[in-house]
């Protein structure tokens, strides 16, 4: 099993300061269209093909992969993505919350396996350590926040 975590200020030191509305705008706007937040031509496609109030069902082609995600929303606090279908099954969620010195703060966490793949096998270890890599979801995250400030700026959010 693959399992991740990562938190990040929302706002460190010389950024343009997000609110908490602002980042969970920026949150769903993720949830609803991948393509805006990862790096350009990573998502082809991103499809909404149902939605509530409290969640959304999403196809996507990332990375080359066709997946389907069942996407949780708790209002102004978390974002969990079940991988339906796809190369990866398990739960991948980012959540906002205040530290005990009520700064605001941004984290990812996962549990996730590779379907068809040894449990802790090559596969299994090659994605852990990507997702712990100086390019794994910390650097997602930092992303995710400089996208919405860039949403923000451009009058989108």
């Amino acid at each position: 099993m693959i399992y991740s975590t990562a938190t990040v200020p929302v706002n460190p030191e010389g950024e343009t300061k997000l609110r908490r509305e602002q980042v969970w705008k920026g949150l769903e706007l993720k949830a609803r269209d991948a393509r805006l937040f990862l790096p350009h031509g990573l998502c082809t496609r991103c499809d909404v093909v149902e939605k509530s109030a409290m969640h959304l069902v999403r196809e996507a082609t990332i990375a080359g992969s066709d997946i389907r995600e069942i996407i949780t929303l708790e209002p102004q606090s978390k974002v969990t993505f079940f991988q339906a279908t796809g190369p990866r099954e398990g739960a991948i969620i980012n959540e906002l919350f205040e530290d005990e010195a009520g700064a605001l703060q941004l984290k990812f966490y996962c549990y996730l396996g590779l379907r068809g793949k040894e449990p802790d096998g090559p596969e299994e270890q090659a994605e852990q350590a990507q997702f712990d890599s100086d390019k794994g979801y910390k650097s997602a995250l930092v992303s995710t926040l400089k996208r919405t400030r860039e949403l923000l700026a451009e009058g989108r959010l």
